[in-house]
């Protein structure tokens, strides 16, 4: 997907427009990626180009901005230069209340596996090897985060868990139960839920309501449908509740969910996938393209899944929120996990260095540990 995004940025710098709008241009990117995108623009600046920024990430904002326009519900709500604002104000006036821009969560009390990868092999779409000889535990009652740059296996990692690509060797067990190989229904069946990374094709059915995509993998059950036949009054009553619950934007539950915005479309598959009962939790960039205020909701509800005793499994390109979120972190760089540490131990440096290859002796020599780390702090 970061390759994808770069082309089209590129197809855009090559016909020498003047005026450049970018819409979430480092939604799929990882920081690397972004820093080197910005590089770019800064230079375009400086050739006298204008640049329309669109983005929910404050820290790219402050740091790229000149001046930042906050627009909320259709209509600006404020206006500053940059240079006298912070990542709360903004933060604030994006939402219309105060934001937590830190997780507060309280210690995890893990219990018994409740995923279990074992040597797993999986190849890519080019048939080499992604996933090489991976094996990891996810008990109930943690998240096990998994860092490293985008395009290192963790996209192939989660489809194989999921049964949406085949595992070429080892085994995959939900609670106890060999699932390997398993159809996706299968293993949502064995008590999983999933948050794609691609919410468009792997997550939703656009031309369906947001009713039917609310029940995608639960329509055949009751109460939504007895046999052959669907409750549709059922199915648009819960509907209504998960759009209230999760304030998801739209007119009505019976809107094409292909008509609402992509930071909407992502809280569709968040309401699906958090309101019924589920041991596992695959959670595959849950907050990407989601408003500060979206991703503090869906940041608490992760913690109160993990705190009900749900094992999380959660996959993300911002260091920010695998560190924020994870209570181990597991680092994989070209297909293998190459360190699972606890997250109180090692910094937010640490990791990095690990996600570019470096062995977790070298990191933890190389970097500052959290206690020397200075935090950011935002008053």
């Amino acid at each position: 997907m970061g390759v994808r995004q770069r082309v089209e940025i590129i197809k855009v710098l090559y016909r020498d427009a003047s005026i450049l709008i970018l819409d979430e241009p480092t939604a799929v990117l990882t920081p690397q990626e972004a820093d080197e995108l910005f590089h770019i623009l800064e230079s375009l600046r400086q050739q006298g180009v204008s640049i329309i920024f669109i983005s929910h990430k404050l820290r790219e904002v402050l740091e790229l901005a000149d001046r930042v326009t906050v627009i909320r519900r259709g209509r600006v709500v404020g206006e500053t230069k940059t240079a006298d604002a912070s990542q709360a104000q903004l933060a604030e006036m994006m939402v219309g209340r105060q934001v937590s821009l830190s997780v507060t969560k309280g210690e995890a009390t893990p219990g018994e596996p409740v995923l279990q990868i074992r040597d797993l092999q999986v190849l890519d779409d080019r048939l080499q090897v992604a996933v090489d000889g991976v094996s990891l535990d996810v008990r109930a009652g943690e998240v096990l985060g998994v860092a490293g740059v985008q395009g290192n296996g963790q996209t192939e990692l989660v489809a194989a868990i999921t049964g949406l690509r085949e595992v070429k060797g080892g085994k995959v067990l939900i609670n106890g139960k060999d699932v390997t190989n398993a159809s996706p229904r299968a293993i949502t069946e064995a008590g999983s839920a999933h948050v794609p990374e691609d919410r468009q094709e792997d997550g939703l059915v656009l031309s369906f309501s947001i009713a039917d995509n609310l029940v995608l993998n639960t329509y055949y059950l009751p109460p939504y449908a007895h046999g052959l036949s669907m409750h549709d009054e059922v199915i648009r009553k819960r509907a209504v509740e998960l759009v209230k619950e999760f304030d998801i934007r739209t007119p009505s539950a019976m809107v094409p969910v292909g008509n609402l915005s992509g930071g909407n479309q992502q809280k569709v598959i968040v309401a699906r996938e958090f309101s019924r009962p589920i041991r596992l939790l695959i959670a595959n960039q849950p907050t990407r393209g989601l408003d500060v205020g979206s991703i503090e909701f869906i940041h608490k509800r992760l913690i109160e899944k993990r705190d009900d005793g749900v094992a999380v499994f959660l996959v993300s390109a911002e260091l920010d929120e695998i560190m924020g979120l994870s209570d181990r972190i597991a680092v994989m760089f070209k297909g293998k996990i190459t360190a699972v540490v606890d997250a109180q131990k090692v910094s937010k440096e640490q990791v990095g260095l690990m996600m570019a290859g470096s062995t977790l002796e070298e990191a933890l020599t190389q970097a500052p540990g959290p206690q020397e780390s200075a935090p950011e702090i935002i008053t």
